[in-house]
């Protein structure tokens, strides 16, 4: 868990996904944790690189409606970058169900602007005011949501000029690995 939480940002699917079976472990179960450790010894070279600039953080949300049938709950994530590398990141199983696609993706925006919100006002010596820090999400329908006249904390956070919304598509979503399971080209090309 150390691993996916603290320092590898590509494990974060395949641990939480594993863990929910350790125990009632089968066969499956154990050949993927094989194959899971096949591929930290592929990638043990790959690492985090800090540079000076651009100062900016860029915030990225995505979510998996229904990712399981057996329990109907959505995977939800966020990815916060500094520059060009991740300084904070969540996968997660949701606690409750949604009833939409679009109800899943707001879920997952909306604690994607908690957790900057905390971030910003956490850290002591962040520059004060900030300057807006752009979320990129892969839903249209989430960002008409969250700039819509329903009270929310996305449309607060917007209004007082913390954060701005803006599309990517999917395929450009780096959060893409942590709320479902990818191809072996799509991770191979998340690493680069």
């Amino acid at each position: 868990m150390y691993l996916m939480s603290c320092t590898r940002l590509d494990l974060a699917y395949a641990v939480s996904k594993l863990s929910r079976y350790t125990s009632n472990a089968s066969v499956e179960y154990w050949r993927s944790i094989t194959r899971l450790s096949r591929y930290l010894r592929y990638i043990r070279e790959c690492g985090l690189h800090y540079g000076r600039y651009p100062t900016v953080i860029k915030g990225y949300s995505d979510a998996n409606w229904i990712s399981d049938i057996k329990d109907s709950r959505s995977t939800s994530g966020y990815v916060f970058i500094l520059g060009s590398a991740t300084i904070s990141w969540k996968s997660s199983k949701k606690t409750i169900i949604a009833r939409s696609t679009m109800e899943s993706e707001f879920i997952a925006l909306d604690k994607c602007g908690e957790k900057l919100r905390q971030f910003v006002e956490d850290v002591p010596k962040w520059p004060k005011p900030v300057t807006v820090i752009c979320i990129h999400c892969d839903s249209q329908s989430k960002i008409g949501r969250a700039q819509s006249t329903i009270r929310n904390m996305i449309r607060q956070l917007i209004s007082i000029g913390v954060i701005s919304i803006d599309y990517v598509k999917s395929k450009d979503n780096i959060v893409d690995p942590l709320t479902k399971s990818l191809s072996r080209d799509l991770v191979y090309k998340s690493l680069r």
